[in-house]
């Protein structure tokens, strides 16, 4: 493979994306889930399950933060 074969790819890569394209996923649904996922563990929390609301928002916690770096 020759140097400038990958040169297409490097200029793609460094060029800033200036305009969000309304067909991209956004964090609208991520922060939806999120919310729904803290009120239920909250729910949980206020009747007496303390360890399983706790487990429930760190396992999201963690979901979530992975689900947002694209694992």
């Amino acid at each position: 493979m020759r140097a400038e074969d990958d040169f297409g790819l490097w200029e793609r890569e460094l060029e800033p994306r200036l305009v969000r394209e309304p067909s991209e996923p956004g964090g609208r649904g991520m922060l939806l889930v999120a919310t729904a996922t803290a009120l239920g563990c909250a729910a949980l929390i206020a009747l007496g399950e303390v360890p399983l609301g706790s487990a429930g928002l760190v396992l999201s916690s963690l979901i979530l933060l992975l689900w947002r770096l694209g694992m």
